[in-house]
């Protein structure tokens, strides 16, 4: 497996324990620098009554906490579906130079989930960015993660 891939599965196996938790949605996100793993995170939206505790924005903050700084450049960020606006905007304020995501926003929209249905490749042209994005990556497994959160008896879209 590629480390993309072994970085991905990180991503994967802390949204499901987010959903085992019922912490909030069927998101999650890990962010690496250099090959080395610096934060793994779940959504806590529901756990924390938080509406900013995205995924994204939680592996954020280990990450600046672990290192010691508010900017992450040269940093990836492996998330289970693209990044919402909020989480987009963090993303460019930390500085991290590449997203790697599973499942679309549009895919979470059809959901329920109230998402602004801006691409990060819209966002990325709009900002005039450099930031690489890899989408669709492990775009089944990504997929069967959401096909799994709905099978659940107790699920809150938000």
């Amino acid at each position: 497996m590629s480390k993309d891939g072994e970085f991905m599965a990180l991503a994967l196996a802390a949204a499901r324990r987010g959903m085992r938790r019922n912490a909030g949605g069927p998101f999650g996100a890990c962010i690496t620098k250099s090959g080395k793993l610096l934060a793994v995170a779940y959504n806590r939206v529901l756990r924390t009554h938080d509406p900013t505790c995205h995924a994204e924005i939680n592996a954020i903050r280990q990450a600046c906490r672990q290192s010691g700084h508010h900017h992450l450049k040269g940093a990836t960020i492996y998330t289970t579906t693209e990044p919402c606006v909020m989480c987009f905007a963090a993303i460019h304020w930390a500085r991290i130079g590449r997203i790697v995501y599973g499942s679309s926003i549009r895919e979470i929209a059809r959901l329920g989930f109230n998402e602004l249905r801006i691409s990060n490749q819209r966002l990325k042209s709009l900002g005039k960015l450099r930031l690489k994005i890899k989408r669709g990556f492990m775009h089944a497994e990504a997929k069967e993660l959401l096909d799994q959160w709905q099978q659940l008896p107790k699920r809150t879209v938000y």
